[in-house]
């Protein structure tokens, strides 16, 4: 087996938090830097909380808004349509009864 090929192991590492949480654990880097930990992720908190730096989430809302209401639209138009539809084949039978 090679020498000296693998890292140093800090068995004391510490990890920091973008909330302010740190804690110690064993790593080949003497500190790490975290966004998320189990003090702030939503999965553990049950708070959504949705760090938007590009304006991506608005975006994807509003295309979902703009989703629905077309959905809500062409519901509307396809229920006028079947009504004169259905207008037409009654008036079609007044007259087969008419002659």
């Amino acid at each position: 087996m090679k020498t000296d090929i693998h890292p140093q192991y800090h068995s004391k590492s510490i990890v920091t938090c973008a909330c302010g949480k740190t804690f110690t654990t064993g790593s080949t880097v003497e500190s790490i830097s975290i966004e998320l930990c189990s003090a702030c992720h939503p999965f553990y908190t049950g708070q959504q909380k949705i760090v938007d730096t590009a304006r991506r989430v608005e975006k994807f809302q509003a295309r979902q808004e703009k989703k629905e209401d077309e959905k809500v639209l062409d519901h509307k138009a396809k229920q006028v349509k079947k009504a004169a539809r259905a207008k037409a084949r009654a008036d079609k039978k007044i007259k087969a009864t008419e002659a």
